[in-house]
C-alpha cells in the first residue's frame, strides 16, 4: 500500500523523510542505550535494530520510487507533447498540400469538360435528328452533372476551411434550378428512380431574391446527390416552396424527399448536432455516403437557416430548410389582395419548435384571418391548451420534451378538451403512411403535410371552423 496518495513536491518529500531518519535514529540510540543497560540479550537488541532499518529503508526507497516514477511521467508527458506538435504540424502540412490537390485537379477536370460541353452545344445547333438530339442532350446533361461533382467537391473543401463568403444577387429560382434538377433527372434515371421537381408559387407574386445563388446549388447538390445514392427504388422529391411574402422578404423553404434506406433516431441527431464532420462508417456498403451533409448544414446556418431531418428507417428521408431572402425590384406581376376565409376572430395553437416554419406558418394562418399563438415544444402546447381558449390546434409531429402525438393525447385527456372537442392536424414534412396512421392512433383529427400547400390549408379551414368557401 501507498504511502503517499497524493504527489508532493521534492522539497517537502525530503524534510519529510529527513524527520522520518532522525526520529529513527533517536529511536535506535535511545532503546539500544537503555535496553543494553538493563539486559545483555544482545541478539534481542539486533532484532528490534534490524527491524527499525527495515522500516527506515522501505521509507526511503518507497520515496525515490515515487520520485523517479514523477520524473519518468513528466519525461513522458514532454515526448508526447512533441509529437501531437510534430502530428499538428504534418495535418496542416497535408491539409495545405489537399487544398493545393483539389484546386489542381479541378482545374485538370474543368478544362477538358468545358471543351466536352462546348462541342456538345455546337452540335446541338446542327441537322440531327430526334433520337440523335435525345443522344446530345444526355451526354449534356450527364457532362454537367459531371461539372456539378467537380464543383462540390471543391466547394465542399473550401468550406470545411473556412474559405467561404456569402455572394448576395437576384435570383430567379425556378430558372436557375431548374436545369440543375434535370441533371439530377438523367442521375436518377440511370439508377431506375423517379425524381419530380416542382416550384410552389402564386402566380401574381412572383418575385426574383437576393441570395447566393450557387451556395444553394451546392447544398441541393450534397442533398440530392445523397438522396439518390441511399435510394435503391422509389421516389426521390424536390419541391421549392415560395408561397410566403412578409413585408419586403420572401421565405423559400426546400424540400428533398426520398423512399430510401432512411435513418435512426440517434443517426439524425448526430447530424443535426454534431459541430464537426460526420462519422459515415456506418453508410460503408455506400461508396461515399454521408458526404456533403455536414457542408449543407454549416452552409444552410451560415444563409440564417437551419437543415431539418425527419427520416424512417427503411421507409425513407426528407431533409428542409427555409431561407429569408429579400425580395429585390424584379417583380415579374404585380400582386393581388388575398381575402382571408376566417371573417370571425378565430384562434390557433400552433406546436413547432422551428422558428423558420412558425413564420411560414404564422403568415398562412394570418392570410386566412386566423390569430397565431405558438408553443416551441410539446409539453409547452399542451400548457398553453390549458390556460388558453383555442379554436384549432396545429400539432408539428417531431419536437423536443415531448413530441406531437404524445402531447395530443395529453391535451385529448384533459377536462377542457372533453368540452370543446378542439380540432387537433398534424403538420409535418414525414408525410408516410405509417406517420398518417400513428396521427390517428393518437387521436389527431387531420393530417397537412410539408411544405404547406396554401388550397388543402384552406380546406382543412373550412371543414373544421365551419366556414364559407369565399365566391
Amino acid at each position: 500500500m501507498p504511502f503517499f496518495n497524493n504527489p508532493i513536491k521534492p522539497t517537502q518529500a525530503k524534510i519529510v523523510l529527513s524527520i522520518f531518519m532522525g526520529i529513527a535514529f533517536a529511536v535506535i540510540f535511545f532503546v539500544s542505550f537503555n535496553y543494553i543497560d538493563v539486559n545483555t540479550d544482545l541478539r534481542s537488541i539486533s532484532l528490534l535494530l534490524a527491524i527499525l532499518m527495515v522500516v527506515l529503508v522501505g521509507i526511503a526507497f518507497h520515496f525515490f520510487k515515487n520520485q523517479y516514477s514523477n520524473e519518468l511521467e513528466v519525461e513522458n508527458l514532454n515526448n508526447l507533447i512533441k509529437d501531437i506538435k510534430q502530428n499538428l504540424n504534418e495535418a496542416l502540412d497535408t491539409a495545405d498540400y489537399k487544398s493545393i490537390y483539389l484546386a489542381n485537379m479541378s482545374h485538370e477536370i474543368r478544362t477538358p469538360l468545358n471543351t466536352v460541353l462546348g462541342m456538345l452545344n455546337m452540335l446541338k445547333q446542327t441537322n440531327l435528328d430526334a433520337d440523335q438530339k435525345a443522344q446530345v442532350e444526355i451526354a449534356d446533361y450527364s457532362s454537367e452533372h459531371l461539372l456539378q461533382l467537380v464543383n462540390m467537391i471543391l466547394n465542399n473543401s473550401r468550406v470545411d476551411d473556412g474559405e467561404i463568403e456569402l455572394n448576395l444577387v437576384a435570383v430567379n429560382l425556378k430558372s436557375d434550378l431548374s436545369r440543375l434538377f434535370k441533371i439530377f433527372e438523367y442521375q436518377a434515371w440511370e439508377k431506375g428512380l423517379e425524381l419530380e421537381f416542382k416550384f410552389l408559387f402564386e402566380e401574381k407574386n412572383k418575385f426574383y431574391v437576393l441570395g447566393d445563388s450557387a451556395r444553394i446549388q451546392q447544398v441541393l447538390i450534397n442533398l440530392i446527390n445523397n438522396a439518390i445514392k441511399f435510394t435503391n427504388n422509389g421516389k426521390i422529391t424536390i419541391i421549392v416552396d415560395q408561397t410566403v411574402g412578409i413585408d419586403d422578404d420572401q421565405i423559400v423553404t426546400f424540400y428533398i424527399k426520398d423512399t430510401g434506406i432512411g435513418m435512426r433516431s440517434y443517426e439524425v441527431k448526430r447530424i443535426l448536432e454534431s459541430s464537426g464532420k460526420l462519422d459515415t462508417s456506418e453508410f460503408k456498403d455506400y461508396r461515399g455516403g454521408g458526404y456533403g451533409l455536414s457542408i449543407s448544414r454549416d452552409l444552410v446556418k451560415l444563409m440564417g437557416g437551419e437543415l431539418k431531418i425527419e427520416s424512417k428507417e427503411n421507409k425513407g428521408t426528407t431533409f428542409y430548410f427555409s431561407l429569408q431572402l429579400k425580395k429585390t425590384l424584379n417583380i415579374e406581376a404585380a400582386s393581388s389582395e388575398i381575402k382571408p376565409i376566417l371573417l370571425n376572430k378565430f384562434n390557433v395553437l400552433v406546436a413547432e419548435d422551428n422558428r423558420m416554419n412558425q413564420k411560414v406558418i404564422k403568415f398562412l394562418l394570418e392570410q386566412q384571418g386566423a390569430d397565431c399563438t405558438f408553443a416551441k415544444n410539446g409539453l409547452e402546447a399542451v400548457e398553453l391548451y390549458k390556460i388558453l381558449d383555442f379554436d384549432m390546434v396545429f400539432m408539428d409531429i417531431y419536437m423536443p420534451d415531448l413530441d406531437g402525438y404524445q402531447a395530443t393525447e395529453k391535451i385529448k385527456r384533459s377536462r377542457k378538451y372533453a368540452k370543446q372537442k378542439t380540432p387537433i392536424i398534424a403538420v409535418s414534412a414525414s408525410a408516410f403512411d405509417e406517420d398518417i396512421e400513428n396521427a390517428k392512433i393518437a387521436g389527431i383529427d387531420d393530417f397537412l403535410a410539408k411544405p404547406i400547400e396554401v388550397e388543402k390549408l384552406k380546406e382543412l379551414l373550412t371543414k373544421y371552423a365551419s366556414v364559407d368557401e369565399p365566391a
